[in-house]
């Protein structure tokens, strides 16, 4: 029988106090996201109760409701067929951080601006990966030839397809700051452009010593910011803050003119002698702070990672960390958070395919399967705010296995080509001698969570 998505809707709505007590709508890949008047009128246990639902939770000043992958778009649409005032991410954000501190104002800027680049940083990882399987020797000598054999220009054109977004990451981070932050996104385009011009020496050719930078003002190093993410990110905020300036006391007859001229030229000043030379810097320090947990001895970095990346999660703090692994990326071509944060994902999953086992509860069950499989598939949500994180114990088991998965994998050194997908779906960034390892790792994630949960994560029977 088909899932009435429209009458879900409608209880969704009574439940959370009617469409009078709600202000407005979202929804991420998972979650259905409400900013409501009076949190005290939400039935939680009503809401935990209808079939589709998979757990909720108040957090940052949205009420989220996760429904999964696919049927939140469905749920959202018909709320907003209901008469719900439905918003993009930025907007509701805004409204959000007035019940927010700093810090979760801070995150939601954070993942407002790196969320939208996700994706295409997704699809780099697996350009990479696939490169990296068709250039193998063993694949080749298979079929009775070599990397050698391989046409240059195939070669070439797999490059644009792995190195673009890289080499032009400074515009797609300044785009999506302008849009966040209320300037015009195509002068965060122009002005990203910039920031990689080739006039201007590659970062990489400086860092390599093949190239010296260009000299401003007798002392002022400049070249351009081919893997960079924070100069664009601040010049982003800065130009886009400029431009309301410029908007609002530039004569009407004249904006046209002054304003894109004044914000296009001010912002590269500060790009090229001020703000990127300085967070340049910053960004260069963050990435070495996360290699050298890594690199700490006995795998101890990868325990720590894998244990504590799913609280992080928990808390919302991990949009923030996209920075550090699209910086690893672009500086490397390398990611060793990903196998690391992959046995967390996955551990979850082996810590509700557990509770699924040993609960005799059929909701419970009907519940825990099925978000067992999402946490597999990288999508962990559901596991962790509807069985894990509910039963506690679980989920700490859960972080346990996630630290012995991360422990071998920092052992192994395993790095990923790419970012964001993780379990099953991840094993497409290590078509390479990794992929094993990469398998052994997540089954000794899955493995060690669902054996700890199930001896002494569940006391009893879970009751409904």
């Amino acid at each position: 029988m088909a899932t009435n998505y429209k009458a879900i809707a409608k209880e969704i709505i009574e439940i959370v106090g009617g469409a009078e007590n709600i202000i407005s709508a979202a929804h991420c890949a998972t979650r259905l996201r409400l900013i409501v008047k009076d949190k005290e009128l939400i039935d939680d246990k009503k809401i935990e109760a209808i079939d589709i639902v998979k757990g909720c939770f108040f957090t940052a000043g949205q009420y989220q409701i996760i429904l999964g992958t696919g049927i939140v778009n469905k749920v959202y649409e018909e709320v907003i067929k209901l008469g719900i005032s439905g918003t993009s991410k930025n907007e509701q954000a805004a409204t959000a951080a007035q019940n927010g501190n700093a810090l979760q104002r801070l995150i939601r800027i954070f993942a407002d601006i790196f969320v939208p680049i996700i994706p295409v940083m997704v699809a780099t990882g697996l350009f990479m990966g696939l490169r990296g399987l068709l250039t193998q020797d063993a694949l080749l000598a298979f079929f009775g030839t070599s990397s050698d054999a391989i046409p240059q220009q195939f070669l070439q054109f797999t490059q644009i397809l792995t190195d673009t977004a890289f080499g032009f990451l400074p515009v797609l981070v300044c785009w999506s700051a302008f849009k966040k932050f209320g300037g015009s996104p195509v002068l965060g385009i122009v002005i990203g452009l910039m920031l990689v011009s080739n006039i201007l020496p590659t970062s990489w050719d400086v860092a390599q010593g093949n190239a010296e930078p260009m000299i401003f003002f007798g002392f002022i190093k400049v070249n351009g910011y081919q893997s960079s993410v924070l100069p664009a990110f601040i010049i982003g905020f800065l130009g886009s803050k400029i431009e309301q300036w410029l908007h609002d006391h530039v004569p009407n007859a004249l904006d046209l003119i002054i304003t894109p001229f004044v914000t296009v030229l001010a912002s590269l000043c500060l790009g090229l002698f001020l703000v990127g030379p300085i967070f340049h810097t910053v960004e260069v320090g963050l990435v070495g702070v996360v290699s050298a947990l890594f690199e700490l001895p006995f795998g101890i970095g990868g325990f720590i990672w894998g244990a504590l990346c799913q609280v992080i999660v928990v808390t919302g703090v991990h949009h923030a960390l996209n920075l550090v692994e699209i910086e690893m990326l672009a500086k490397t071509n390398w990611n060793p958070v990903n196998p690391v944060g992959s046995c967390g994902n996955v551990a979850q999953a082996g810590a509700a395919m557990a509770v699924a086992v040993k609960s005799k509860s059929v909701k419970m069950k009907s519940l825990a399967y099925p978000s067992s499989v999402s946490a597999l598939l990288g999508i962990t949500e559901p596991a962790v705010f509807g069985v894990n994180l509910r039963l506690v114990s679980p989920f700490v088991c859960g972080c346990l296995g996630g630290g012995i998965g991360g422990w071998l994998a920092a052992i192994l050194g395993l790095k990923g080509t790419g970012m964001s997908i993780t379990g099953i779906p991840g094993m497409l960034l290590y078509l390479n001698e990794q992929f094993p390892l990469y398998i052994l790792v997540n089954v000794v994630a899955f493995g060690a969570a669902f054996a700890l949960t199930y001896v002494f994560g569940m006391k009893g029977d879970v009751q409904e």
